[in-house]
């Protein structure tokens, strides 16, 4: 089970043996009332960041989704290639999580709101300079730094909010809110291909621009942290939790399990066009997927809640490598590939399912965004080159299996990052154990 608010530090003098590093939770956190109205505002940032990205990051046919599809099929930069058209993509995912320590720290200092209206703005003038991008550095500029960067400064302050205001439903709270990016991506994905083919492609962006910055400012309105109960360190790079061992296995099963997310979600689409599936069924496996991230993410944190949050995220991990290897890497069908569309969708995202009461397990709500602004750091790497590594891995002249060694690299990866999490239910465990022995 996981541990409870009431667990305090205990500390062991020389000849009491082992010192356990029990987070503690200086208030109980009221498990609702005004916390609902920021999970409706999480769910609405999600909604309109993640839910956003999925539309440009997912692979429909190389790189980057419904707008990256269009710009391939009607060769808009033709001095571009795949390589550039993933390093874009990735770095509209990156540049959100290496600004961490900058985030935490002006969130510190002035509170959260202030941030998450900021990178609403900058979001919507990345996509409305998107509109006008010629050239290719000019999409690195706007699609993959300027939305990427304002998808950081609204997203990452609003994560260790919904830990403040739950304790007992923490991972249902975070369920329903990361739950948004299922719902955007669904949203999107069929708005954003009906204004490029009824107003223009240049419209779209701008549009999207347009109601991101207003929906994620509104969100950012409403949020309310707890901070003067709760006295967070905030950070931006804390050496101190680097010299923990559970720390350690925390950030390994983060980039671990980032490199399989990321080869899952940006391959999929065009891994059905490698197998012979139409557009339109290509495009109802990636709908599959985000309506897989809607339904699942809620009923995941229930369960989370009621089993142990490291529990349930080293089982939904285990299940995404099993996925891998039992569903995805056999798959040669349109129905098979549905199939794990569905249940990817429910489980590949992990990490943003977890990674806020997963943290608060480890470190506390005291050293919460500290280790968040961590964690996030370490997902660079694997969030700016996993998808090009994918790409490079691909065998196009293998017709039976042309996505063989992706495949086996978003499996492994799954099974060292469910090893991690295992290792890090047993030194918690081991903690909780030696706390009721005194």
């Amino acid at each position: 089970m996981s541990i409870e608010h009431e667990e305090k530090d205990v500390e062991l003098d020389s000849t009491g043996g082992s010192q356990p590093s029990l987070p503690y939770i200086p208030d109980d956190p009221p498990d609702g009332g005004y916390g609902w109205i920021c999970v409706g505002a999480c769910f609405t940032i999600n909604c309109f960041t993640s839910g956003v990205n999925c539309v440009s990051s997912t692979s429909e046919s190389l790189a980057y989704g419904v707008y990256l599809a269009y710009y391939l099929s009607n060769d808009i930069f033709p001095d571009a290639t795949s390589t550039d058209f993933a390093l874009i993509g990735g770095l509209n995912v990156s540049m959100a999580m290496v600004i961490a320590p900058l985030v935490t720290i002006i969130t510190r200092e002035h509170g959260a709101q202030l941030p998450m209206v900021l990178g609403a703005a900058i979001t919507g003038v990345g996509f409305v300079l998107a509109s006008y991008a010629h050239r290719i550095w000019q999409l690195y500029v706007a699609q993959g730094l300027l939305v990427g960067i304002g998808i950081g400064f609204t997203y990452l302050p609003s994560i260790a909010i919904l830990s403040q205001w739950f304790s007992k439903k923490r991972s249902l709270a975070n369920g329903i809110s990361t739950a948004g990016s299922g719902v955007g991506g669904l949203l999107f994905s069929f708005a954003t291909q009906a204004m490029i083919n009824n107003v223009s492609l240049a419209w779209s962006y701008r549009i999207s621009g347009i109601i991101c910055c207003i929906m994620n400012s509104a969100a950012a309105l409403l949020i309310r942290h707890r901070n003067e109960v709760v006295k967070p360190l905030q950070r931006g790079f804390d050496t101190t939790l680097l010299r923990r061992y559970d720390v350690l296995l925390l950030l390994a099963w983060t980039f671990s399990s980032m490199i399989g997310y990321v080869v899952v979600l940006y391959s999929l689409s065009d891994f059905a066009d490698s197998i012979g599936l139409s557009e339109s069924q290509a495009a109802t496996v990636s709908a599959l997927l985000n309506l897989g991230t809607a339904v699942g993410r809620p009923s995941i944190g229930t369960i989370s809640d009621r089993y142990g949050r490291l529990e349930v995220a080293g089982i939904l991990t285990l299940i995404c490598s099993v996925s891998c290897f039992a569903i995805w890497l056999p798959a040669t069908n349109y129905a098979v590939t549905a199939i794990f569309g569905v249940i990817v969708g429910s489980v590949v995202g992990v990490f943003w399912l977890t990674i806020g009461p997963v943290a608060t397990e480890v470190a506390g709500l005291t050293e919460l965004p500290s280790l968040l602004s961590l964690s996030w750091m370490v997902t660079f790497l694997p969030l700016t080159f996993s998808e090009v590594l994918a790409l490079k891995l691909r065998q196009p002249s293998n017709a039976a299996h042309p996505y063989l060694y992706p495949q086996l690299l978003a499996g492994l990866s799954y099974v060292v990052a469910s090893a991690c999490m295992a290792e890090l239910w047993r030194v918690k465990r081991r903690e909780r154990e030696g706390l009721q022995r005194l």
